[in-house]
């Protein structure tokens, strides 16, 4: 190139200008415009002599090393899996589940799921909360930026309990893979089985999951770790319980509001008196999304009062989908994951009676 030293002074331009340009787009490039051929082999020996690497420019695609948390409840993965078709409870039609399950990255335990009729803020947070009621609380969440983990109300309840929310960034799906081979797993072993069974209702699909996950998933020796996801997440002692009322707290919802002239405040259609002491000002209202005939009143942080319905034409917050009707399945046959759910019910009947046996019951008697 030393007839043409412009035409490499041009291509660090281009890649300059845009680090994700290869050799081969800018080699394009330079022929649209001047009809002249630079060999790849020139414009990335030239590259390099002038320090505009791709990876030196953050233009190249990433190496990101295999992160796996140290400890249990250190980090839970949270995603959607899209499912087979149930039939509709009032309808000849047929709908599509979708999966929301969550995962703890340490022991790849599977800390709740639920197959759901519609990808929505409810689902997402009806399964943390079991997880946690279940598991304990996480350190760190990560999600993606759907609509069920993107929203004001799970950032509050990450808040309220001390939990750091991460989401991926769009195109970065990085630290997703343990989740990625999870989701293989299970339409491979229960979703094909589940479909060749046959599936009566929603009701029928979540009970022979949960057994499904509790009693092949998680006892299963994991490739990678070499323990049962249920071994390792037990492996460093009991954890730490959740409050209830701290989770009942970190669940409800919080919306501001200006107290009106009359003492009140409106809240889904509801109207509601306060304190008069508060007029003019901005109240928070926390409450549960499914029962609205309790708002609590807080003041810069500190409460004061209840707010008392005068009306209440509507108990439920309509942004919360209303869940699915449930429908009587049908007898079923022999099959993989009726015997699954069955081992799963004799176990759980088995912890439950001997929990019930009064100290020294166990103890044979003369």
């Amino acid at each position: 190139m030393r007839r043409h030293p412009e035409l490499l002074d041009e291509a660090c331009a281009l890649r300059a200008e845009l680090a994700t340009r290869s050799a081969a787009q800018i080699a394009a490039i330079l022929f649209a415009r001047h009809r002249i051929r630079v060999a790849q082999r020139t414009i990335n020996q030239h590259l390099r002599q002038r320090g505009l690497q791709r990876a030196a420019l953050g233009g190249q695609p990433r190496a990101f090393g295999r992160f796996e948390a140290s400890r249990p409840n250190e980090l839970w993965i949270g995603d959607v899996l899209v499912g087979p078709f149930v039939p509709h409870p009032r309808t000849n039609s047929s709908r599509r589940t979708y999966l929301f399950v969550l995962l703890d990255d340490y022991s790849r335990l599977i800390m709740h799921a639920r197959w759901v009729a519609d990808q929505n803020t409810r689902a997402g947070r009806d399964v943390l909360r079991a997880a946690i009621q279940r598991r304990g609380v996480p350190e760190r969440v990560y999600f993606d930026n759907g609509a069920p983990y993107s929203n004001a109300a799970l950032e509050r309840t990450c808040a309220v309990l001390g939990i750091r929310l991460i989401h991926s960034r769009p195109y970065r799906p990085q630290g997703r893979g343990k989740l990625e081979r999870l989701n293989r797993f299970i339409r491979e072993r229960f979703v094909s089985e589940a479909e060749a069974h046959g599936i009566a209702s929603f009701t029928e699909l979540n009970d022979r999951f949960l057994a499904w996950a509790d009693q092949v998933c998680n006892t299963r020796q994991h490739a990678e770790t070499g323990q049962t996801p249920i071994d390792r997440f037990t492996s460093q002692g009991p954890l730490q319980p959740v409050e209830p009322s701290l989770l009942r707290e970190a669940f409800r919802w919080s919306v501001l509001r200006r107290v009106t002239s009359t003492a009140s405040v409106s809240l889904a259609d509801n109207r509601y008196s306060v304190d008069p002491s508060l007029i003019g000002r901005r109240v928070e209202l926390r409450f549960d999304p499914e029962d609205l005939t309790r708002l609590d009143v807080f003041w810069e942080a500190r409460p004061v009062g209840v707010a008392v319905p005068f009306v209440i034409g509507r108990h439920v917050h309509h942004q919360v989908p209303q869940a699915q009707a449930p429908t009587l399945p049908p007898s079923t046959g022999i099959d993989y994951l009726g015997m699954v759910v069955a081992a799963h019910e004799e176990q759980l009947l088995g912890q439950l009676a001997y929990r019930d046996l009064p100290a020294g019951a166990s103890e044979v008697q003369p």
